[in-house]
Parts: structure tokens; C-alpha cells; sequence
């Protein structure tokens, strides 16, 4: 995976979806430390998933995938950064392949054109909590690879088909009586 420091250019790339690109930056140069909210459609759209299924769903991307665009934690959520579009194209994908109905795949949460998200800060000094936002995947080039709804619903399937146990056996009768044979003469 990627590091969890953000790069000058990967600051930029952020600070490119604001109304204005300078003052998100002059404002990181002041304060690197601290969180900023964002606009999301234009450069990027987020895809807020709750944290474990998140990670799963990083791990696909990373072992068996393309590998994820940035990704950020944030109040026991993973924020997926990706395509454009993506928030509008990604619930009628999910709807499509049926996993919205079984509960196999939680809510995932589309942020796209008319939302905004608290990005986390350039830097953290010091160690996360669960309510801190903080970079997992931090932006580290001024033009990063992002997933768009395909590859974030391939990943999704994949973390939902792994958190689910399949066995051949039938469920064992709750009310069948069991007897311990083993000491048997």
C-alpha cells in the first residue's frame, strides 16, 4: 500500500477541488494540521463505508486488484476516494447485482456532486483515535489513480463474498438430542 503522508503534489491535487485551490493551501501551510472540508464531483467522489468492511474491501483492492486511489478513516468510517461519477453510477450497480437487498454489503455512503467531506490533514502529529480523521492511502501525485463504480462494486462483492461463510453441511437441529457415545464399552 501507499504511505499515510501526503505529498506536496497530492496537496495540490486536494486543494484543486475547492472553490479556492491557494487559500485551502496557504491555509495547510498555516495549519498542517488540521482537517478541511471539501467539495466532492468534480475531482474526486468518496465512497463512505464502515470501517472493517472498508478495510476488507482495501485489502481486495490491493491483493487481487488495481490497488485503490486514496483512502482516508474518519469517524469509524473508511472514505473510498474515486472516479467522478462514481456516487451517481455506483447504487444502481449495487441494486443490479442484488447484494443491497441480501445485507451482505453495508451501506455504503455516495458522496458526489453537491456533497463535501472533512478531508483529513496533510500531517498528524499525534497518534489517531477512533473519532480523528487520518490518511490510510494519503494523495501523493497531483493526478492519482482512482476507482471508479466498477472496480469499487468488484471490490465490494469480493469483501462481502469473503465476510460470508459458505459450508455444504445443513445447519445442525438446535432441538435434536445428542448423546456422547465415546464411552461406550
Amino acid at each position: 500500500m501507499s504511505s499515510d503522508l501526503t505529498t506536496p503534489d497530492g496537496a495540490s491535487w486536494l486543494a484543486s477541488a475547492g472553490m479556492s485551490p491557494r487559500s485551502t493551501l496557504a491555509r495547510w501551510r498555516e495549519r498542517p494540521d488540521a482537517p478541511v472540508v471539501l467539495p466532492c464531483g468534480s475531482v474526486f467522489d468518496v465512497v463512505g463505508v464502515p470501517a472493517v468492511f472498508g478495510r476488507r474491501m482495501v485489502d481486495r483492492l490491493w491483493a487481487e486488484g488495481p490497488g485503490s486511489g486514496p483512502v482516508a478513516a474518519f469517524r469509524g468510517r473508511m472514505m473510498l476516494f474515486a472516479a467522478p461519477g462514481t456516487a451517481q453510477r455506483l447504487p444502481s450497480l449495487l441494486a443490479w447485482e442484488e447484494f443491497g437487498r441480501t445485507g451482505a454489503i453495508p451501506p455504503l455512503l455516495c458522496h458526489g456532486v453537491g456533497d463535501a467531506v472533512t478531508v483529513p490533514a496533510l500531517l498528524s502529529t499525534a497518534p489517531p483515535t477512533s473519532g480523528d480523521s487520518r490518511w490510510l492511502v494519503a494523495p501523493d501525485t497531483r493526478h492519482p489513480w482512482l476507482p471508479g463504480p466498477e472496480i469499487v462494486l468488484w471490490a465490494a462483492v469480493r469483501a462481502a463474498r469473503a465476510a460470508v461463510r459458505i459450508s455444504i453441511f445443513p445447519p445442525a437441529d438446535q432441538d435434536a438430542k445428542v448423546y456422547d457415545v465415546s464411552r461406550r464399552r
